[in-house]
């Protein structure tokens, strides 16, 4: 079914039941991966039947509407996005949409050798890239496919091709990482780019050796961080997620908090997220979801879709809760959430 043009551009809002205005969409291309990371997925996976993903035209499509619902930053994720065949041309039709203000990936780092320029020059402002260390040892066990090596390769190539904004994404995990707070931030520093911690997420069975992981507190990140940089806080970017930003003084590199256990975020939720077979998820931390394939492939219009995708909202809860942050409580893993 060719796009439609039925719906105008209009720049309506979406309001949830609580008054959060939504304007940031974090669109999954796919739930496959080249790694397999502890904290998102297990070691052998079963991933989604081809022909229950989102075609890149169904994605482009979802996009669209969304963008005349009001929404102003679009993220592309997985999985790992880069990966999905055909995936360039997602991201061209993508920054062609008119009152798209920015558009986003997060990646692994494993493909930005080679996909970086393309990225840049499809209109890509910003990137998120996940790194958790800077051991090689360690990579491999939190990854256990990755190759550190290409990953390093790959952020200096996206800092080389001049994207706005890039920022590493570490989840720190104690006893794994947690000894590399500040190497990782001096590493960013060195670059110029921005660096976020995150609070591991009770998110599916992804356990280290039949034992839960343990995150580590913002808080406790904090601390470690003051204790050797001069940090400033500061406001967070239009069409932000979740972080609590502070620049380290004397440079352009700012410090990400993103904590979902320790200091809850939800009451600023500007943010909905479509998994790859089109499940628009209305909260990472519960399982409020419909699903926008079913619509897409019955033929409805895109007024009819934009109609469900405001009546979705008044599901959207109020907060999520985490009660036992070192026990899985949504049995879904990241990689099927869209990050």
């Amino acid at each position: 079914m060719p796009l439609s043009d039925s719906l105008p551009t209009t720049g309506d809002s979406l309001i949830d039941a609580f008054g959060r205005q939504i304007e940031y969409v974090r669109l999954s291309a796919t739930d496959r991966c080249d790694f397999r990371c502890t904290y998102c997925m297990a070691e052998e996976m079963t991933f989604l039947p081809r022909q229950e993903v989102l075609s890149l035209e169904e994605l482009e499509r979802v996009a669209r509407i969304f963008i005349q619902l009001g929404v102003k930053k679009l993220r592309i994720t997985g999985g790992e996005p880069l990966i999905r065949r055909g995936v360039d041309r997602l991201f061209t039709g993508l920054c062609n949409l008119p009152g798209l203000q920015e558009l986003a990936v997060t990646t692994n780092g494993s493909q930005l050798v080679d996909r970086a320029q393309h990225l840049r020059d499809s209109g890509v402002t910003s990137i998120n890239i996940s790194l958790d260390t800077l051991d090689p040892a360690k990579f491999k066990a939190i990854t256990r496919t990755g190759e550190l090596n290409t990953v390093l390769a790959g952020i200096r190539t996206a800092v080389s091709v001049g994207f706005d904004r890039i920022r590493l994404n570490a989840v720190i995990l104690q006893g794994q990482n947690d000894d590399e707070i500040i190497a990782l931030t001096e590493y960013a520093l060195s670059l110029g780019i921005n660096i976020a911690f995150i609070e591991e997420m009770p998110l599916g069975q992804v356990n280290a050796a039949g034992k839960p992981l343990e995150f580590v507190s913002s808080d406790d990140i904090y601390s470690c961080l003051a204790d050797h940089f001069k940090l400033q806080a500061e406001p967070p970017p239009e069409q932000a997620g979740p972080a609590r930003y502070w620049r380290i003084a004397g440079s352009e590199t700012r410090i990400g908090l993103i904590s979902p256990h320790s200091n809850n975020f939800c009451s600023s939720c500007n943010r909905l997220r479509v998994t790859a077979e089109g499940r628009l998820l209305l909260c990472l931390g519960n399982e409020h979801s419909i699903s926008l394939r079913d619509h897409l492939r019955d033929g409805e219009s895109d007024e009819m879709l934009a109609d469900r995708i405001r009546q979705a909202l008044n599901q959207k809860p109020e907060r999520h809760v985490f009660d036992q942050p070192d026990e899985p409580q949504i049995l879904r893993f990241m990689n099927a959430s869209g990050g």
